[in-house]
């Protein structure tokens, strides 16, 4: 008698537990560490894709004989009624059910009774989260790859339209030959064609489904993993139980896409900066993308540029946190993991954020032609072709280089570009030089003469135009 009495006494003290695995404690989970371990209050964000996954589990479950096939249709039936009370607003989240996972399977439980126990047979929460994240970050990423198409169409749009506008290019920030403005901003969808490559490439490596991988070493059940891989959209089931649950390598990459993603919009939103400013004035933005200063009334700053700047750094520390995660864990599942939603779901809001800044602030860039065309004219930028042309004639290109420099220095005493010399004061530094090499020594002139692929003649950015935007559109 009094061995049950102690028995029962012992079961009291599980009311408090989590009905999920409380069994083998024998006191409740203190109230902080409670609080400190649960991540349903960010984590709950994943229940369209929980409940999906739980779907297509229910169904292989039913199929391999593991559950009736009426069970399988209650479970069913009853998540997606649940899913309608998580759109409606209508169901209640609680963090002493720690997570998304177990609110979802209490309610389903708490609404069908026993039957809703049946439905984590052959899973655990190890490999119902993977599954969950990729899910979800499967859709995120054909979002993600939608925003930067749009992008890229509405960029490579304004390089076409802009492929005869002269600009200076640089290098260090100097003036070092003259570039068409289409030029340059085909130079930017370079750069993001290389980021949707990267993103592509990403997806493939993680459609792959680790549900029924279970907690870390498969189950016993006679489960078809295929089956459920299949429904879910995955390509096929993953290989290895213990690097099923543990691995974050796809969350990783994103951020890693992400990273180098918001990398390129900072070098983007540094030339807009640069552009704006009174020392450059090659562009304007509408108001609707700047705001003013509280104390200077004459104040326009290019504000939604300088945020994707800023944004830029929330995204790097995102990957660091990641790979900082994952460096000393060892097999298979550990409760740091938890840590990964938090950076990656930041990492989706931020760069979808970005795009869709980019995207709206891209087609209304104002372009001061006559500005560009004016710095492109000044810290002779020409001199290449001056040097091009000298070789062309017969001199060496050490030689012709040096010419080039005295002709140069001479203008800067004289505050001329070599434009603007006479023909005399030019051939004083090389007989080689004639009538013709005015030809070559204007701004029109020199773009006109990079006439081969990749080159920034007015012609050859029109035809990249085209290339790049029938490519994007054929994806």
């Amino acid at each position: 008698m009094t061995e049950q009495k102690s028995i029962k006494s012992t079961h009291s003290k599980f009311k408090n537990t989590n009905q999920s695995w409380g069994g083998r404690f024998n006191e409740p989970v203190d109230a902080f560490v409670a609080r400190f371990t649960a991540s349903v209050n960010f984590d709950k964000r994943l229940y369209e894709h929980d409940i999906l996954g739980s779907i297509a589990h229910a169904s292989m479950l039913s199929d391999s004989g593991v559950i009736s096939e009426s069970e399988a249709k209650q479970i069913i039936e009853e998540l997606q009624n649940i899913a309608k009370d998580i759109d409606t607003g209508a169901f209640t989240w609680t963090e002493d059910l720690e997570d998304v996972h177990m609110n979802i399977e209490a309610a389903l439980i708490d609404r069908i009774g026993k039957v809703g126990k049946k439905l984590h047979t052959g899973r655990s929460r190890n490999d119902q989260v993977a599954t969950d994240i990729r899910l979800w970050l499967r859709d995120e990423i054909d979002e993600i790859s939608t925003l930067l198409t749009s992008l890229q169409e509405k960029m490579i749009n304004l390089a076409d339209s802009e492929h005869q506008t002269i600009m200076p290019g640089f290098t260090h920030l100097q003036t070092a030959q003259p570039v068409t403005f289409g030029h340059h901003i085909l130079a930017w969808n370079e750069m993001l064609e290389r980021d949707y490559g990267r993103l592509k490439d990403c997806r493939v490596r993680m459609n792959q489904c680790p549900l029924g991988s279970a907690a870390l070493a498969g189950t016993s059940y006679p489960i078809d993993r295929h089956h459920t891989a299949i429904n879910l959209g995955f390509d096929k089931a993953t290989e290895n139980s213990l690097d099923s649950v543990s691995d974050r390598d796809f969350a990783i990459e994103f951020c890693s896409f992400a990273s180098i993603l918001l990398t390129h919009l900072s070098r983007m939103s540094e030339e807009l900066i640069l552009w704006t400013s009174a020392q450059f004035q090659f562009v304007s933005l509408p108001d609707r993308f700047c705001t003013g200063s509280s104390i200077m009334p004459q104040k326009k700053n290019p504000d939604v540029p300088e945020l994707v700047r800023g944004k830029t750094g929330r995204v790097h520390g995102n990957l660091v946190s990641l790979l900082t995660l994952m460096k000393s864990q060892p097999l298979a599942y550990n409760k740091d993991n938890q840590e990964d939603k938090e950076p990656i779901f930041d990492t989706v809001d931020t760069v979808k954020d970005c795009l869709r800044a980019f995207a709206d602030m891209t087609p209304a860039i104002q372009i001061n032609k006559k500005e560009m065309f004016e710095a492109a004219k000044s810290g002779f930028s020409t001199a290449t072709d001056l040097a091009d042309y000298l070789v062309i004639k017969g001199l060496p290109f050490r030689d012709a280089h040096d010419v080039v420099g005295k002709a140069v220095a001479f203008g800067i005493s004289e505050n001329r570009d070599l434009s603007e010399m006479t023909l005399d004061e030019l051939t004083s530094f090389s007989s080689n030089i004639s009538e013709d090499v005015f030809d070559i020594l204007t701004l029109e002139g020199s773009v006109k003469s990079r006439d081969h692929v990749g080159g920034t003649s007015p012609d050859q950015v029109k035809s990249a135009a085209e290339r790049a935007l029938l490519k994007i559109q054929n994806r």
